[in-house]
């Protein structure tokens, strides 16, 4: 049986044995040489080891736009002077005084230095680091030995967060083993700390699937370290988010008679639960919990949507009843999008906004507790995430059916493929900020274009001469010529076409991020099936990381496989 079928363990149990090196921990910090100061009101300042170690976590970021930002200023001056000696205290009080420019261009001539190393040199550091890979990235689990997803401890450095978060700039302490709590088998070979260390704790729970755990120190949040994708373990979780949605695909019909019937109900908490719904699985809208405040970036998800992130239109650009959302979703990525919604939910939303101001909830009876235990008793395992893995899947399918043309070569396949992925993409608004190369990159194609359609010009006139010449002479070697002309000519107006579609391609996704629905939402099956089907080669469209963590589906999928 293949690795994907083992026999299943009893429930909760995820393994028997497990045993592993422990944690990486990232090198202790190196001080600056001599000749590398740090400046204080225009003079130059020695500072203690502690102090300068958070100095050059600022001074790498000198050209990055957070350390513009106030919050950002404060909260790492705020965190660096609680670091200082009391003599610095004293003498370091404004941050405006502190020059950090000398530092900045140590790093970035040792970052230049270290790109512009020899060939040999950068096998050696390659080298060094597959040792540490070997040594610390793999752990037995039930006697396979499966490659660890992070083994490393996160760096110290300075807090980022997504978007405008309130908490950018502290500092990120330095994870040592005494924060680490240890997880494996009883019977395994205990992981060693690092000498003049102890672990926080050594525990054997077979319930969890992480190796090791750490609470970090700015949101008081837990991390782990776990299983990379391409393990037996992950794989498994994988395959069964995909077979969860592929559930939901036989009673949505029933869940969405249901919601549509709650539009009418005489509870407005019923009513609420109905809308937000609709908007979950017609718009694929993320369920949005609660939040603290000040913990995190001010973002939105459906159900803490408030009535300023929405506008009502009875008519707008032609079409009726539309919803204009306007919001800020997870990782601070801007939502936008005007749509035409029917009726009864127009209604409702009207009479959800009465009487509030701005800031007040939309759906003000709801949690996304309350609509998940709804959708738990209307499926087992679903919740509202479901839906979104649903509708990206199906949408995927739908448009391969639809954009494939089994006579296109395969660069125009490929091109059916992203467009496909593209609807994806646009439906879970997955954006990325155009990339600073775009330009450039989009001007040498352009010149390739070029170049080649003059190519394809000139071989026009060769084919034209070649013919010209046959009408003359009529000798089998003239008509031997017009065939070769003829064939240069295809095989460059094949390449111009190619080179069409790849602009079209780069222009069409110069804003959109394909890879976050590829690797999290597009069940792998539908792709695997799909070059199956087409004879396209599988790593055309995933990676080599891909193809590892999507094994178990290429294992699994004929070219029938529906989802």
């Amino acid at each position: 049986c293949s690795r994907w079928e083992e026999e299943k363990k009893e429930d909760g149990v995820k393994w028997m044995q497990l045993e592993h090196r422990g944690p990486y921990f990232v090198p202790l910090y190196e001080p600056l040489p001599e000749d590398v100061q740090f400046y204080y009101d225009g003079k130059p300042l020695k500072l203690s080891l502690a102090t300068e170690e958070i100095a050059t976590f600022y001074a790498k970021m000198l050209d990055h736009e957070y350390t513009t930002k106030e919050i950002f200023q404060n909260n790492f001056f705020h965190d660096w002077r609680k670091e200082m000696t009391s003599e610095e205290q004293e003498i370091i009080k404004d941050l405006d005084k502190c020059d950090f420019r000398e530092i900045h261009k140590y790093f970035v001539d040792k970052n230049e230095a270290r790109k512009a190393l020899p060939k040999e040199e950068k096998q050696k550091l390659k080298e060094e680091a597959d040792k540490i890979q070997e040594e610390y990235g793999y752990c037995i689990l039930d006697g396979h030995r499966e490659k660890i997803g992070n083994f490393k401890t996160e760096p110290p450095g300075l807090f980022r967060g997504r978007g405008e978060h309130p908490k950018m700039g502290m500092l990120k302490k330095r994870i040592m083993p005494e924060d680490v709590t240890i997880n494996c088998s009883k019977d395994s070979k205990i992981p060693e700390p690092p000498e003049g260390h102890k672990w926080k704790e050594v525990r054997c729970d077979n319930t969890v699937t992480w190796l090791a755990s750490w609470t970090e120190n700015i949101q008081n949040t837990l991390k782990y370290i776990m299983l990379n994708p391409s393990s037996k373990l992950k794989g498994e979780k994988d395959w069964q988010k995909y077979e969860v949605a592929r559930r939901l695909k036989d009673v949505v019909h029933k869940i969405r008679a249901q919601y549509r019937k709650d539009w009418k109900s005489k509870e407005i908490k019923k009513q609420q639960r109905a809308v937000a719904l609709y908007f979950i699985d017609k718009l694929a809208l993320r369920a949005g919990n609660e939040k603290e405040e000040g913990e995190t970036a001010d973002t939105v998800g459906c159900c803490s949507l408030r009535v300023e992130h929405i506008q009502l239109h009875r008519r707008l650009d032609g079409q009726e009843h539309v919803v204009e959302f306007d919001f800020l979703g997870k990782d601070s990525i801007r939502y936008y999008n005007k749509v035409s919604v029917e009726k009864p939910v127009f209604e409702n939303l009207q009479l959800f906004m009465k009487n509030k101001d701005p800031t007040d909830d939309l759906f003000d009876q709801l949690t996304t507790n309350f609509l998940n235990k709804h959708l738990q008793r209307l499926m087992d395992g679903l919740t509202a995430k479901v839906f979104r893995t649903y509708n990206a899947s199906i949408t995927l399918q739908e448009q391969l059916k639809a954009l494939t043309n089994p006579e296109d070569n395969v660069a125009g396949k490929l091109l059916s493929y992203n467009r496909a992925n593209r609807a994806v993409a646009i439906l879970c608004n997955h954006q990325r900020s155009i990339p600073k190369t775009f330009a450039r990159s989009m001007e040498v194609l352009q010149e390739k274009i070029d170049a080649k359609k003059k190519q394809v010009e000139e071989a026009q006139e060769e084919v034209k001469k070649a013919e010209d010449e046959f009408k003359e002479t009529k000798d089998a070697k003239a008509e031997a010529n017009v065939e070769k002309k003829k064939k240069l000519l295809k095989r460059l107006e094949e390449q111009l076409a190619k080179l069409n579609v790849q602009a079209t391609d780069k222009e069409e996704n110069k804003q959109i991020a394909l890879g976050t629905s590829k690797l999290n939402y597009l069940d792998p099956r539908i792709s695997v099936a799909w070059c199956k089907k087409f004879g396209i080669p599988i790593e055309r469209i995933y990676n080599k990381t891909q193809r590892e963590k999507f094994a178990w589906a290429i294992d699994m999928a004929g070219e029938d496989f529906e989802f």
